[in-house]
């Protein structure tokens, strides 16, 4: 039976990079996958790339290839990533340069475009297409219209597929689904489609994909067993070992840091999903309800019985808007009395904007060590050697969040003895999120094949 090693090489813009190295260097894969995007991530890209043409990527591919790309032409893996962002044109001839550095030749690159469809929202508009919020039900973008500076839609691995059957061996994306960096080469490998006699198998490269996506997380990381992880300052990153009959093995390279686990895999089996009968990705819809998770043997945890139910008609945009500034400011309250001093220092700000005609759009007070995390279920604490207190406000202009991170450092003299103030933030452009529907149809999808030299489509 033929099978597939997928390697998650990265779960965010930042992450570390020894464990991807260590995959591609002992994990024997197929294919190496980064994942460096969240939801905002495109609208802080787009920003960079409105400065600079050129710009717009994320950063990391080039320290990510020059690590990695030696071993993928040594052992003939492919690599595949979304740090195209809003720019994966700009990313592809970053490949082209990294591989050029390192006396790689002959390398086909493949380049997925076409989830960014900023530059269509008016006309799309214009035959009636509305992007209503879902999550406060608004009904189009006529509000925040003149302020948005990205929108992405969530794409499938339909298109990864096709660019691994042209030859390609990088294969570079902007935003599609952190999934589909896994479901295209299973697509490309088993031949698996959207056809409705795929569903399940489709279904079960979902579920892949999703237990291994963010990598360290499912090797321990972010998990209830946090103690029994071991060296979690080096964690191996996972390997989904994946069989053309839909089912998998998890694992991870034999001495590497961390945890896996029937329940490290099932922790994040649960991550970050709302109906766990109905996960809709652009590539269809899994059904959780029915995979079997079973330890096979120590740091092997096979998945098997997943299904699927279809394609989606519609795929997710994010759409990001600039919604003001952000400014804020952090201070320390010491014993004794540290929290009722900190109290202080909260009606202290309150009243200093107030004297100043500073009116927040949202203003926010966290109590380190007290509320910070459980908010306003926090039972009220007792004496403690000190405090933190966070202020945050988004604000109509910067000259007013600026204010407020100038007032918040006054606490260091009006505040109660035993005040210290950590390094102020600067004030920054607040950027919120918009999220919405639009029909697959309208969303045009593009394949272009990059060679080292030259570009053909």
């Amino acid at each position: 039976m033929k099978k597939i090693r997928l390697g998650a090489g990265s779960a965010y813009w930042g992450d570390l990079l020894e464990p991807a190295v260590e995959l591609a260097d002992k994990g024997e894969v197929d294919y190496l996958c980064f994942d460096h995007l969240s939801e905002l991530t495109l609208a802080v890209l787009q920003r960079q790339k409105a400065k600079d043409p050129n710009e717009g990527y994320i950063k990391d591919i080039e320290p990510w290839l020059e690590a990695t790309l030696p071993q993928a032409r040594k052992q003939g893996f492919k690599i595949v990533t979304n740090a195209g962002g809003a720019n994966p044109a700009g990313a592809a001839r970053k490949v082209i340069e990294v591989a050029e550095r390192l006396g790689i030749g002959d390398l086909k690159i493949a380049v997925v475009t076409g989830d960014d469809i900023f530059p269509d929202l008016d006309e799309m508009r214009s035959i009636g297409i509305k992007f209503p919020n879902l999550d406060t039900g608004e009904e189009d973008i006529d509000r925040i219209r003149q302020d948005i500076v990205a929108a992405n839609a969530y794409v499938g691995g339909d298109y990864i597929a096709r660019g691994l059957a042209a030859g390609a061996e990088v294969v570079v994306c902007g935003r599609v689904s952190d999934t589909a960096l896994f479901i295209g080469p299973m697509m490309h490998e088993f031949g698996w489609t959207y056809d409705p006699t795929d569903k399940d198998k489709i279904g079960a490269a979902i579920t892949i994909g999703h237990t291994v996506e963010c990598a360290a997380l499912a090797t321990g990381a972010v998990s209830n067993l946090w103690r029994q992880s071991k060296d979690p300052w080096r964690p191996g990153y996972p390997i989904a070992e994946v069989s053309e009959d839909a089912t998998a093995v998890i694992s991870k390279v034999e001495g590497s840091g961390g945890l896996l686990n029937e329940w490290t895999v099932k922790e994040q089996l649960v991550y970050e999903i709302g109906d766990p009968n109905n996960y809709y990705m652009p590539d269809g819809i899994a059904d959780f309800t029915t995979v079997k998770v079973e330890e096979i043997a120590p740091e092997r945890v096979k998945l098997s019985n997943m299904s699927g139910k279809g394609l989606p008609d519609k795929l997710k945009v994010c759409i990001g808007y600039r919604d003001g500034w952000e400014g804020e400011g952090s201070l320390l309250f010491s014993w004794p009395d540290a929290y009722e001093k900190a109290r202080r220092g909260e009606r202290i700000i309150r009243e200093r904007l107030k004297l100043l005609g500073v009116d927040p759009i949202e203003l926010h007070f966290d109590y380190i060590g007290v509320n910070a995390l459980h908010g306003p279920v926090a039972p009220e604490p007792g004496e403690m050697n000190e405090v933190g207190l966070r202020v945050a406000a988004r604000t109509r202009t910067k000259e007013d969040a600026d204010t407020v991170k100038r007032e918040s450092t006054h606490l260091w003299t009006l505040g109660g003895i035993g005040t210290g103030y950590l390094s102020p933030a600067q004030p920054r452009p607040s950027v919120s999120l918009w999220p919405t529907l639009v029909s697959r149809d309208q969303v045009q999808m593009k394949l272009t094949m990059v060679e080292m030299g030259g570009a053909r489509k």
